[in-house]
């Protein structure tokens, strides 16, 4: 009597589906990883845990990233990527900013809360800094303010050769130092002032002053 041999079962759709590659996995362990950040914060974040959380084995994350900092600093970056701040055109920098400014401020409150919370596990384990991290963040491509402020230029309302950096940055590390301080949204009040008492009065003081007309 002969056996019959059973033939090799065809995989189920839903384990087909499941098999990520390239950019897709990366993009799936990134977001696992900030997910874990989230929910159990820093110190209790393992290569293991975000492994269990991705539903894959902890060597995948180690041919990618050399260990837990690394992987914390690609997700925080992962997720600021993919959760962009619109950049507004209103035809104006006054309504530009305010606009800017309130993107950024519903955009960017749970970004800056986490990293404020992972800081300290970072530094203790790297050294890094505030600074380290926020231009890891940001990546190599142009602030979201400087096209708002080219245009503004181009419009002929500012000039940006006689402008200091640091007037221009002054709106932003403002909204970072409330956001952080006080781990809640800044109001459209508070918005407002930071646009039309601080920003706007040094932007019209570096304005060429024009000259009286002839008599």
């Amino acid at each position: 009597m002969t056996s019959e041999r059973t033939a090799p079962s065809e995989p189920a759709p839903e384990a087909v589906k499941r098999r990520r590659r390239g950019a897709e996995l990366e993009s799936a362990l990134l977001a696992a990883a900030w997910d874990e950040l989230v929910e159990a914060g820093f110190a209790k974040l393992t290569m293991e845990s975000v492994a269990d959380r991705a539903k894959t084995g902890v060597a995948v994350l180690y041919r990618r990233w050399t260990d837990k900092n690394d992987l914390v600093l690609a997700a925080v970056r992962h997720y600021g990527d993919t959760h962009p701040v619109a950049v507004p055109d209103t035809g104006n920098l006054r309504d530009d900013m305010i606009a800017l400014i309130v993107n950024v401020n519903a955009g960017r409150m749970e970004l800056a809360a986490i990293v404020g919370a992972t800081f300290a596990g970072l530094h203790d384990s790297t050294g890094i800094t505030p600074e380290d991290v926020r231009r890891i963040v940001r990546g190599d491509g142009p602030w979201r303010s400087d096209v708002v402020f080219r245009r503004a230029h181009e419009r002929g309302e500012i000039d940006l050769a006689r402008i200091p950096q640091d007037v221009l940055d002054l709106p932003f590390q403002l909204v970072r130092q409330d956001i952080l301080m006080t781990l809640r949204p800044l109001s459209a009040e508070r918005i407002r002032s930071i646009v039309d008492d601080i920003f706007w009065p040094l932007i019209m003081s570096s304005r060429p002053a024009r000259r009286p007309a002839a008599g």
